[in-house]
């Protein structure tokens, strides 16, 4: 069976999550917050890195169709926060698939998810992504918007790098994403991979860490938004540099690993 473009403006039903000081502490260990993070990764003073709002406002969505889900990668994520996250909290979630787009090998869906608080219903976050998938294009439809991003002509204004650990994937995981492209060697390799590849939105995550210290002075209340493209896959243990150009509140970056090549690319945030 092939994509059901059918769904595509359908906005799926609401979903209601909530989540615990332990489940943002552990998603701040599994993005590779440590010693000299401790507001993120323990219970004094807790705070909550931005990038937890993409989890925050997920929801199951739609049923896109039949397809081999290792040809799945997550292609995009972008997120708005409108306020502070909470260490505890809870948010109800609508998500709408807003296109299916035809890019030959593969076809790219988008989505948009919007949270609001389960007690008042005032605007909490608003999550836009898209996936890749392998194999599904070439049913003859648009091949969807193009980005204008360009790095700046000068050198960056930051450079951050953090290395990931060889077991990144497992502790990023136990937050729920459970896909064995990142565990199993044995289904990475139908996907083409030598071993298991870092979730994207762990290496997102980092990268949303290095923003955070880097242009908001390590406070999340100063994080509004942040958006960038999966470029290349990133395998547990290799370091992260974030190159960072800042315009004010307006922020551009890129990631890369240590032999240049990007796996984040057209980054931007939004700072206050």
């Amino acid at each position: 069976m092939p994509l059901d473009h059918g769904v595509v403006g359908q906005e799926g039903p609401a979903h209601e999550r909530t989540w615990t000081a332990r489940d943002t502490m552990l998603y701040a260990l599994g993005v590779g917050a440590g010693l000299s993070e401790l507001e993120f990764a323990t219970e004094k003073g807790q705070r909550v890195l931005p990038t937890f709002a993409v989890l925050a406002a997920q929801s199951p969505g739609r049923r896109l169709g039949d397809f081999d889900r290792a040809m799945l990668v997550h292609a995009e994520q972008a997120f708005e926060l409108f306020r502070e996250l909470p260490p505890a909290g809870g948010v109800r979630t609508s998500s709408t698939v807003t296109g299916i787009y035809d890019k030959g090998s593969g076809a790219l869906v988008t989505s948009e998810a919007r949270a609001v608080d389960l007690e008042t219903g005032e605007p909490v976050i608003v999550s836009r992504s898209s996936v890749f998938i392998r194999g599904e294009g070439g049913f003859g439809g648009e091949r969807g918007p193009r980005d204008d991003w360009r790095a700046p002509d000068r050198a960056p204004d930051h450079k951050v790098t953090y290395a990931t650990r060889p077991e990144q994937a497992l502790v990023y995981r136990l937050s729920g994403d459970y896909n064995p492209l990142h565990s199993d060697p044995e289904f990475a390799a139908r996907a083409g991979f030598d071993q298991p590849i870092l979730h994207g939105l762990c290496t997102y995550g980092v990268t949303g860490r290095a923003l955070l210290h880097a242009v908001a002075g390590s406070d999340p209340a100063r994080f509004r938004a942040m958006s960038g493209r999966f470029s290349s896959p990133v395998f547990p243990g290799e370091a992260l540099t974030v190159s960072i150009w800042a315009d004010g509140g307006d922020v551009l970056f890129r990631t890369a690993k240590d032999d240049g090549t990007v796996v984040i690319d057209r980054g931007r945030a939004t700072v206050t």
